[in-house]
């Protein structure tokens, strides 16, 4: 019996520094580390052009998603707190935002950059809504063509990055 306590306390005696290692924040980690990292929300990434297949590439590294159409989806959607942002995913998800002229009703919008090619396609935005109902949050539907309107800002958005990209070559 005390022979496997003694066991059992020496596999949790070397368990434990591999899980606590494993529980890090690898992803800001790799982010960090990783010298072909590009942060395209950075300042000075308007450097990243497109090459003859509409890639964005800056020193070796190749984001996931078309740089322009990633750019035109975070400014677009720039008025609301950003919760998470994955470049290479192409995955935008932003933080509950309440407009400042009305009370009881607040909006989150996920955005998906779908390729490397600045196509009408290659966005795809979902709208979430709720309304305050009592003391709680309820969720609420959402008019189909508000997602469809914020797609094609950000598609003309795009469009204006890489006309002014181009305009500087």
């Amino acid at each position: 019996m005390q022979l496997s306590r003694r066991l059992c306390a020496t596999v949790a005696l070397f368990a434990l520094p591999l899980t606590v290692a494993g529980c890090g924040g690898h992803k800001n980690v790799t982010a960090v580390s990783d010298p072909g990292y590009v942060d395209p929300t950075a300042p000075g990434t308007a450097a990243l052009s497109p090459d003859r297949d509409n890639k964005a590439t800056e020193a070796g590294a190749t984001l996931a998603v078309n740089a322009y159409l990633w750019r035109g989806a975070l400014e677009t959607l720039g008025f609301m707190p950003l919760a998470s942002a994955d470049p290479y995913g192409g995955v935008i998800v932003t933080d509950w935002y309440s407009p400042p002229t009305t009370t009881g009703e607040r909006f989150k919008a996920t955005a998906f950059v779908l390729g490397r090619q600045l196509r009408a396609d290659g966005v795809k935005i979902t709208i979430f809504r709720q309304v305050r109902d009592g003391g709680a949050w309820a969720d609420a539907p959402v008019n189909p063509a508000t997602a469809v309107d914020i797609e094609n800002k950000v598609l003309a958005r795009a469009r204006e990055l890489r006309a002014a990209s181009a305009a500087v070559k």
